[in-house]
């Protein structure tokens, strides 16, 4: 196990509106205000989007299974915020529910709101994480 401890910085709440790109709106929000390191809560609904549900089997690499959201669900979730090179790279797991059935995974590629979506980003400051192409499992992890 690796750590680090840190404390928390500025507060963001932002409202994303229908058909906004959630991934990229996040994306946006830690670039335009030198985000480095953070977490996020998400509350609202989402039109459509890509997750994966866990590998296929338990090797490494693992290979993702994706669902996709083709309709709105309603979506509760949190994430981290972390760079890539000069880039914030996003980690998002969410539940995203459509009346009797519920998906949970890892929102990534497409994602666009249904009518409304909250966030909540927290900025933990004093943490050195950045994320890195781990080359055994072929995933961008967290490095501390």
């Amino acid at each position: 196990m690796k750590y680090q401890t840190g404390k928390t910085g500025r507060v963001v709440v932002a409202r994303f509106e229908d058909h906004e790109d959630v991934l990229a709106n996040l994306v946006n929000i830690a670039k335009k205000e030198n985000i480095r390191a953070g977490i996020f809560y998400i509350i609202g609904g989402m039109r459509e989007g890509s997750i994966v549900v866990g590998p296929e089997k338990d090797v490494i690499p693992p290979a993702p299974v994706w669902k996709e959201l083709k309709e709105s669900h309603e979506v509760v979730g949190l994430g981290t915020i972390f760079y890539q090179g000069d880039d914030p790279k996003v980690h998002f797991h969410g539940a995203f529910g459509k009346k009797d059935m519920v998906k949970v995974g890892c929102l990534r590629e497409k994602s666009e709101t249904f009518l409304v979506l909250e966030a909540v980003i927290i900025e933990l400051e004093g943490i050195n994480a950045v994320r890195e192409l781990d080359p055994v499992s072929g995933l961008t992890l967290l490095k501390l």
